[in-house]
């Protein structure tokens, strides 16, 4: 511990905060059904992805928990990266990239522009299969080469991404977007005086408001989890549903893989749908952080991040729609989004993508966002 001095008071400051971990369980208050479709989703969230299951040809990590599970399960990346392990697990003939190590992040690699000087922007898996024999099958008439990256980091043509907590999002998923347009309009002359401004990024097709990955380039938990399944693991779905790589050699499996899964049996439902669903119920069920009791230093900090404007782009909280009237039944709302509906969300951002500057500029454009624009 270190002391700080406030108002004349010597107080601890607590850092990271210890006891009993209290995140990755559901939202308080879902209704029966829901409370099964997260355990569900849980069990899924965890499953570890071979050639049988769809893996490949090329990948970032074999399952979601690898890149989700600190402190607990829908996390950041774990203290130790696994993506060490499975560059070679099983035979498979890949060379860790520069940028990973023991001790640092899980990463995503995007190159910023292709050969020929035209935008990029996209993931660049880290490994492929080739030369993986596993439980699965087999891998190793496949001739697929990883990328360059060292090469590409002397360009400086590489931009990485690590995992951000999925704690609360479904939450997120259930602002409603007049509510963040309201809230961008809010204290309008403050922000003009300290040159905050930003902006929605919105859907090209129905232009309502995409609020989930680094630059809010995605719409729903849904679209997040469809894509991350074929861009982090390889494995193609209903909603992607061509492989990264369509060498024959390479496809252990036809696609798209991770389809409803027609020959399970229709005494359990859930074992029908497809993983990439399951995953969607997990990140939609998984409670937010529960704040701590503030000590005297955390309240003092508190006021100052409002004073000097920090809460202009960091709204620090926003509601769910429904239970405006608490006479209501909850169940009598709606009988999907029972937990979700008239929550408090501290998220502390305000789900615009702001201009960072060129020292933060990542050079990558999503949606409408821009080379230096991001999500606060």
């Amino acid at each position: 511990m270190i002391t700080t001095e406030v108002s004349g008071t010597r107080v601890r400051c607590p850092y990271v905060r210890g006891g009993t971990i209290d995140v990755g369980t559901a939202i308080v208050g879902l209704s029966s059904d829901e409370q099964v479709f997260f355990d569900s989703g849980r069990d899924d969230f965890l499953e570890v992805d071979d050639l049988a299951k769809g893996l490949g040809p090329r990948f970032n990590l074999d399952n979601c928990a690898g890149c989700h599970s600190q402190p607990a399960i829908g996390g950041s990346a774990p203290s130790a990266n696994p993506q060490l392990v499975i560059a070679t697990a099983f035979g498979a003939l890949n060379v860790v990239p520069p940028f990973i190590s023991q001790n640092g992040p899980v990463r995503e690699a995007r190159f910023k522009f292709k050969a020929n000087g035209s935008r990029d922007g996209g993931v660049h898996a880290l490994f492929v299969i080739s030369g993986r024999v596993d439980s699965g099958g087999a891998a190793t008439a496949c001739q697929l080469l990883q990328d360059d990256f060292a090469a590409q980091m002397v360009r400086n043509n590489v931009s990485l991404r690590i995992p951000t907590p999925l704690y609360g999002a479904g939450l997120i998923e259930q602002i409603a977007d007049r509510d963040i347009v309201a809230n961008l309009r809010t204290n309008s002359l403050a922000k003009l005086l300290l040159g905050i401004s930003g902006r929605p990024n919105r859907s090209g097709n129905d232009g309502t408001i995409t609020r989930f990955g680094w630059k809010a380039q995605n719409k729903s938990l849904l679209v997040f989890a469809g894509e991350a399944y074929n861009v982090e693991m390889g494995i193609t779905n209903d909603l992607f549903p061509i492989s990264r790589s369509e060498d024959d050699d390479c496809m252990s499996t036809y696609t798209p893989f991770d389809q409803p899964r027609v020959d399970e049996s229709f005494e359990n439902p859930l074992k029908i749908l497809p993983a990439w669903i399951m995953f969607t119920e997990f990140m939609r069920f998984v409670d937010a952080p529960r704040p701590a009791p503030f000590s005297d230093s955390a309240k003092h900090g508190q006021g100052l991040f409002s004073e000097i404007g920090c809460a202009l782009c960091h709204t620090p909280s926003f509601k769910t729609p429904g239970m405006e009237n608490p006479q209501t039944p909850r169940q009598e709302i709606g009988p999907h989004t029972s937990g979700l509906r008239g929550q408090t969300v501290n998220l502390y951002s305000d789900l615009l993508v702001h201009h960072m500057g060129a020292t933060l500029a990542d050079n990558i454009v999503q949606g409408n966002a821009g080379p230096d624009e991001s999500v606060d």
